[in-house]
This record gives structure tokens, sequence and C-alpha cells, in this order.
């Protein structure tokens, strides 16, 4: 967890979205991630939380189906690239592990490849569960990569079991997400 820090992801900020899972620039990528949410979502207007939300793509992409989307994510220049590209958004910088957010207020707590890099993923999930209003859910999108970094399905819910007794894991091996074949671990975790 040492490398990753603000100073280290306002370097990549630049050219984050140039990955086609990032930026889903690609039409067929971006449509794939779209029906992917939008599948484990309630309907619009509900609250999501996008935590380590990055330059804002996801939350671009709801905001656009009608969700209220609250980011935060601790790199300023990924929160100020995220507020320029989704200005019906709101956003913040600040600890995706301890977000300062409002208890009990969102639909949805909504993280993609955050989870794992946390000094300590159980306690933050703990914090994370607590933004989420009765009958809220969790959507991780998580993988345990080839460079040997990540959280596999099977790790991530375990620590997710700690507080959710409805979990459901999807494999996302198709190339359509990530704009390349694969041979590691991706998946999206629902809990709710």
């Amino acid at each position: 967890m040492s490398a990753q820090t603000p100073q280290l992801w306002d370097a990549e900020a630049a050219g984050f979205d140039d990955e086609p899972d990032h930026g889903l620039g690609d039409p067929s990528t971006r449509d794939a991630w779209r029906e992917l949410l939008l599948g484990v979502l309630p309907p619009a207007p509900a609250r999501v939380a996008d935590l380590g939300c990055g330059t804002g793509t996801l939350s671009l992409l709801l905001t656009e189906e009608g969700y209220a989307v609250d980011g935060v994510d601790f790199s300023p220049e990924m929160v100020r690239r995220a507020t320029a590209k989704v200005p019906a958004a709101s956003f913040r910088v600040g600890d995706a592990s301890a977000p300062a957010l409002e208890p009990a207020a969102y639909d949805v707590v909504l993280s993609r490849h955050v989870l794992w890099a946390l000094p300590d993923p159980v306690a933050a999930f703990g914090r994370w569960v607590e933004l989420l209003r009765p009958g809220g859910r969790v959507v991780l999108v998580e993988g345990s990569w080839s460079t040997g970094a990540g959280l596999t399905a099977e790790g991530c819910e375990e620590i997710v079991r700690t507080r959710f007794a409805d979990v459901t894991v999807t494999p996302l091996p198709e190339p359509v997400y990530w704009g390349k074949p694969i041979t590691d671990e991706r998946y999206l975790l629902l809990a709710r």
C-alpha cells in the first residue's frame, strides 16, 4: 500500500482514461459496463457513493442514467478531472477507506479496484456499510491481477460476508469489459 499515494495518482490522472476500462471511450465497452451496472443497481434516482472514483467515468455513466452520485478520491487531480467530466455529480477529495459522507444516506456503495489497495480492507468495508440506508447494497469490482496485486474473489467475499449474507460474485473474464483479453481474475461482487 505504501506506493498508493495521492501524488502517484495525481501523476497518473492525465493518462488514466486512456485504458479502455477506465475511460470507457469505446462504445461497446461503455455499453457493457452500463448493462452490467444497471443489472445490479436499484432503479434511478437511487443515491450512489462512488468510492475511489478516479476521473469519474462510472459516475458519468450513472448520472446519465438518472442516478445521484457523490464521488470520493484521495487524488486532487482525479477529483478535478471528475468534476470537469461530470458536473451533475458531487466530488470531494478524501480517503475512500473512511469517506466523509453522510451515514445511512446512500442506496449503493460502488467501488472499482479500490478495496484491495486499502491498508485495512475489513475496517474500510465496515465504514462503507455505515453509509447505506436500510436495504442498501454494495457493488464492488475487484480482481487478482497477474502482477500479484489485488484481491481474489474468495478473499473479497470473505470480507463482505462479515456484514452481508446475500452475496453474489460474477466473474468478468470477457474482453469487452477490459478492451483486451485477460488471464487474471476479475469480478463484480454484489452484496445486499
